[in-house]
């Protein structure tokens, strides 16, 4: 990430300079194959005219005139960062397929996971799926190794990823597919627009979802699913089973991005607990009318709440006047822990203070096992800390749980 470090000058006059001198300093220092521009706060402010700044800085020589600069108009002050993610996806793509010619591959798939910070763990596990399956893919925007680079005595200035042949070549895919609805509206519109076939899920993880998601891949690659995952989820299955007694009627807090609010309280149903309070700082009503469907749908979620637009300082006042037993969400969430007491599961990005989280699956049957891991990791933690006090409360205070 290069910052064209705009001052009080590029302010009033207009960020070119800094365009100029920003994509010669990248050129030059890292040698890259593109460079993706994304806007901040001041150039929207001020109304810089993206396209045209690089077209000028092209014609300075900062750049050779054939090399790929695509761009997105992304202010802070319009969306969240999930709308970033899609207009940034979406420009990559235009920027690629706006004058190639489309030959379509029959059967062939496109997936764009969307804005996930356990895409490490999550883009390996799909693949892993769809390689079970024999499946034609190509996965937009993977960062799962860029993320997980080895320390193995080579250097890497760029591992893994999306190469730009790849790009160009999904241009052919029969299907694209996002992981995340939310994140990803514009990009499926504009793939829609190019001829090619797109749908959507919301964060698939656990057990219907991770069905809905393999059930969608085998209708349209003609694949069959494989006894080696009907096995991963007859055993997902029976580990929700065997820990029933310590998950049913559980009431919980989510937090997070429209998609994984969806998902997470989708597996809390389906583990017998109530999704007590859905909160999306960045929720439309669209998606909070998704949500109370979702909820009808069982009656885990008769007595949920669905809080579009809300923040955490609102969280914090619901989880005094209508508690909970545990909280889902990222690390912003321990000082509602610190106040309310109520224990967290940390299963969202950003994840500061605790480390490797990122490298583990949540979605697919594997990760619901993590998923279902370390929701019962916290409640069996928390009641040791209720019962350990001697003599006052450690009659409960069990070896075996």
């Amino acid at each position: 990430m290069v910052s064209s470090s705009m001052t009080e000058d590029a302010a009033v006059f207009g960020g070119l300079k800094n365009m100029v001198d920003g994509l010669a300093n990248t050129y030059k220092l890292y040698s890259p194959k593109m460079i993706a521009v994304s806007t901040t706060c001041m150039a929207e402010v001020i109304g810089d005219d993206l396209h045209g700044f690089i077209e000028n800085a092209k014609s300075e020589g900062s750049v050779p005139r054939d090399f790929d600069v695509p761009f997105a108009h992304t202010p802070a002050f319009v969306g969240s960062h999930v709308d970033g993610y899609d207009s940034m996806v979406k420009g990559v793509l235009e920027n690629f397929w706006k004058d190639a010619a489309r030959k379509e591959a029959t059967a062939s798939i496109n997936i764009i996971p969307g804005f996930d910070g356990f895409c490490v763990g999550n883009n390996r596990e799909l693949k892993r799926l769809l390689d079970l399956m024999q499946v034609t893919y190509l996965f937009i925007q993977d960062a799962s190794d860029q993320f997980d680079t080895p320390s193995d005595g080579k250097f890497r200035m760029y591992d893994g990823g999306t190469s730009i042949n790849d790009v160009k070549a999904a241009l052919n895919a029969e299907w694209t597919l996002s992981l995340q609805y939310y994140n990803t509206r514009k990009t499926l519109d504009y793939c829609r627009d190019v001829g090619q076939a797109a749908t959507s899920f919301h964060y698939p993880l656990g057990v219907e979802a991770t069905d809905e998601f393999l059930m969608v891949i085998s209708e349209i690659s003609s694949r069959e699913i494989p006894e080696a995952i009907r096995l991963e989820r007859g055993r997902l299955i029976d580990a929700m089973a065997d820990s029933q007694a310590w998950l049913y009627g559980k009431k919980y807090a989510i937090y997070g991005d429209p998609d994984f609010v969806y998902a997470m309280a989708r597996f809390i149903m389906e583990t017998g607990g109530e999704p007590t309070h859905c909160l999306a700082t960045n929720g439309t009503s669209a998606w909070e009318d998704e949500m109370k469907e979702l909820l009808a749908s069982s009656p885990f979620g008769k007595n949920a709440q669905v809080w579009p637009g809300k923040d955490l300082w609102a969280l914090r006042s619901l989880l005094f006047t209508e508690p909970v037993d545990l909280l889902i969400g990222n690390s912003y969430g321990k000082y509602l822990e610190r106040d309310t007491g109520t224990p967290l599961v940390r299963l969202m990005f950003p994840i500061f203070d605790r480390h490797h989280h990122h490298r583990f699956p949540l979605m697919g049957y594997q990760g619901g096992l993590r998923l279902l891991t370390a929701i019962l990791d916290k409640i069996f933690d928390n009641l040791d800390r209720e019962t350990m006090h001697a003599g006052v409360t450690d009659y409960s205070y069990d070896l075996t749980r």
